[in-house]
C-alpha cells in the first residue's frame, strides 16, 4: 500500500481497519464491540500488510471508535502485537484504552512459568505396570484392613462391648427386610414363570410336563431363589449402604465419630452387616415360595396340571438338603453384599461424584462376589456329593 491510502482504508469484517498514513507507519483502527459472542476480525490482511513493500517500521493502534471490549479484545491485540514483533515492526500501544493497556502490561510482566503447560507424555509400559501393581496391592491391603476391623467389631459384639444402637439395627431390619418384599415378590415370581416356560418347551414334547414342578422347585430352592434375592439386595440395599456411608464421609460425620472415640465399624458397619445377614435367609425362603408359585401358575393354568398333583410332585422332588444349601447361599450373599456396600461407602471420596462412584462400585462388587461365591459353593457341594 502507498502512503496515500489513509483516505481509503481497507476494512475488515468485524470492526478493524488498516491504514498507511505514511510509508513507515501501519495504523490498526478498531471500531464497534469486541465482546463474547461476536466474531473477531481475521489477521490475514494484517499479515499481508506487514509484509507489503515498503514494509512499515512501526504499528500504531487507534481505538477511538471502539464502543465495548472484554478479554477477547486483549487476546486479539496480543496476537497483533506478536505478529508485528515477529515481522520486526515496533508496536506503539498508546492508542488503546487505558484499562486494556494496564491489563496488557500486567500480562507482559508475568512471564509464563516453564513446565506449567501440560505436555502429552506416555509412560513406558513397565512404569504403567508398576503403577497398576502398586494400586492393586494398596487396594488389597485396604480390603484386609477393613475385614480385620469388621472381625474385631464382631468379636466386641460377642463380648457385649460393641457400641451399637438397637434402634439403628431395628430400622435397618425393616428397611432391608419388609420394604424389600414387593420387589423380591415380583422378580422371584417372574423367574419361576420363566423357568417353567423354558422347561415346558422340552418336557411337553415327551409328555412329561409334570416334571416342570421338579425343575422349578429344585432350581428355585437350591440356588436361584438365593441368587435373585442377593442380586436384588445388591442393587437395592448394598447401594443404599454405600450411598449412606459415602454421604457421611463427605459430610465428615465419620471423622466426627472417630474424634468422639466411637468406632465407625461398630456404630455404622456392624448393624448393617447383622441386619442383612438376618434378613437374607428369610427373604430367600420367601423368594423360593414366590418362585414355586410362579411355576405353579404356569403348570396349572397353561399345562393343565392338577394343583394337588403339582404340589405333591414339588414336595417329593425337593430334598431337605436343597433347602439348607439355599439358606447357606443366602447367608453368604448377605455377608458379601453388606461388606461390599459398607466398604465402598467407608472408602468414598470427599465429593458428590465420589458418592455416585462408590454406589456403582458397591453394586458391581456385590454381584461379582455373588457369582464367584455361587461357583465356589457349587463346587464344594459337588465334591461333598450333596
Amino acid at each position: 500500500m502507498s502512503a496515500e491510502t489513509a483516505t481509503s482504508p481497507t476494512k475488515a469484517a468485524a470492526g478493524q481497519e488498516l491504514a498507511r498514513p505514511d510509508a513507515s507507519t501501519l495504523v490498526v483502527r478498531f471500531g464497534g464491540a469486541f465482546a463474547l459472542g461476536l466474531a473477531l476480525p481475521g489477521l490475514e490482511e494484517l499479515r499481508g500488510a506487514l509484509e507489503a513493500e515498503p514494509r512499515p517500521a512501526r504499528l500504531v493502534f487507534d481505538a477511538t471508535d471502539l464502543t465495548r471490549w472484554d478479554s477477547r479484545f486483549l487476546v486479539h491485540c496480543r496476537k497483533i502485537m506478536d505478529l508485528a514483533r515477529a515481522a520486526g515492526v515496533s508496536v506503539e500501544t498508546a492508542g488503546l484504552p487505558a484499562g486494556a493497556l494496564r491489563l496488557l502490561e500486567l500480562a507482559a510482566k508475568v512471564p509464563e512459568r516453564k513446565g506449567a503447560a501440560r505436555t502429552a507424555t506416555r509412560e513406558a509400559w513397565l512404569a504403567r505396570l508398576g503403577g497398576r501393581s502398586q494400586a492393586a496391592w494398596q487396594a488389597f491391603t485396604e480390603v484386609l484392613d477393613f475385614l480385620g476391623e469388621v472381625t474385631l467389631a464382631v468379636c466386641n459384639l460377642a463380648r457385649g462391648r460393641a457400641v451399637m444402637r438397637r434402634s439403628d439395627f431395628l430400622a435397618l431390619l425393616h428397611s432391608s427386610g419388609a420394604q424389600a418384599l414387593p420387589i423380591v415378590s415380583l422378580i422371584s415370581a417372574l423367574v419361576g414363570l420363566i423357568l417353567a416356560f423354558v422347561g415346558a418347551v422340552q418336557l411337553v414334547a415327551f409328555g412329561a410336563q409334570i416334571y416342570v414342578s421338579s425343575l422349578v422347585g429344585i432350581a428355585m430352592i437350591r440356588v436361584m431363589g438365593a441368587i435373585m434375592t442377593g442380586i436384588i439386595m445388591a442393587g437395592r440395599t448394598g447401594a443404599a449402604f454405600a450411598a449412606e456411608l459415602g454421604t457421611m464421609q463427605v459430610n465428615e460425620e465419620i471423622d466426627a465419630l472417630r474424634t468422639l472415640g466411637v468406632s465407625p465399624m461398630e456404630f455404622l458397619v456392624l448393624p448393617r452387616l447383622l441386619a442383612l445377614v438376618v434378613m437374607m435367609p428369610l427373604l430367600c425362603i420367601y423368594a423360593d415360595l414366590m418362585g414355586v408359585l410362579g411355576g405353579f401358575v404356569v403348570g396349572v393354568f397353561m399345562l393343565d396340571l392338577n394343583p394337588a398333583q403339582y404340589l405333591a410332585a414339588t414336595w417329593d422332588s425337593v430334598a431337605l438338603a436343597n433347602f439348607w444349601i439355599g439358606l447357606v447361599h443366602s447367608a453368604v450373599f448377605g455377608v458379601l453384599v453388606a461388606l461390599a456396600g459398607c466398604y465402598r461407602g467407608m472408602h468414598c471420596g470427599r465429593s458428590a461424584s465420589a458418592v455416585g462412584q462408590a454406589t456403582t462400585s458397591a453394586v458391581v462388587t456385590s454381584i461379582i462376589s455373588i457369582i464367584i461365591a455361587t461357583a465356589i459353593i457349587t463346587v464344594i457341594c459337588n465334591i461333598l456329593g450333596i
